[in-house]
């Protein structure tokens, strides 16, 4: 067959083709804005449940406190069946492994990685308990995160958490990342 014939098969593939086109073309809007109806606006109730950051300085903590004990039933409660009676599951360990980062296997736990106890508040708060993330009150997240502190010994036992006096602390492991932002 010579160059720039068309064939027979081309011929019957011809037609279906303008049609395709031409049901694409119809169906699709190009240039136009079209917005898609799909779900419906969110309203500020809604946005602010969702609004939940904490910074590392502790700007937007909210109102509330919890102590060490307080801390100690509701972690045998929540969160003991997954992280170990001590924070010591070796799967999902919340303390011990200070020191340990330059290992060949870093145990990165809450006293050993985090660098600020702001970011506890707000994961935990966020996440947890991992069967029911955020449904504890902010009290008990106070709670939590002092017996987390405790159980690293960043806090004592007599220790009472509030807004204040979490963005106050200065973990072990705060100067062991480089920030990419200059601090203004």
């Amino acid at each position: 067959m010579p160059r720039n014939t068309i064939s027979e098969r081309d011929l019957k593939l011809t037609p279906v083709m303008a049609a395709l086109a031409i049901v694409v073309s119809s169906s699709t809007s190009f240039g136009s804005e079209q917005i898609p109806r799909l779900g419906k606006p969110a309203s500020v109730e809604h946005m602010t449940m969702w609004d939940l950051s904490i910074g590392q300085d502790g700007s937007n903590l909210p109102e509330g406190r919890g102590s060490v004990r307080q801390g100690e039933q509701l972690y045998n409660e929540r969160c003991a069946a997954c992280h170990g009676e001590s924070g010591d599951n070796p799967r999902l360990p919340l303390a011990g492994g200070q020191g340990s980062l330059t290992d060949v296997v870093p145990q990165k736990t809450v006293g050993s990685f985090w660098p600020y106890a702001t970011t506890l508040f707000d994961y935990t708060r966020r996440s947890m308990p991992y069967d029911s993330p955020k449904s504890l009150s902010n009290n008990e997240v106070y709670a939590l995160v002092a017996y987390m502190l405790w159980l690293n010994d960043v806090l004592d036992e007599e220790s009472v958490l509030d807004a204040t006096s979490l963005a106050e602390i200065r973990m072990p492991n705060r100067d062991g990342f480089v920030s990419q932002w200059s601090h203004r």
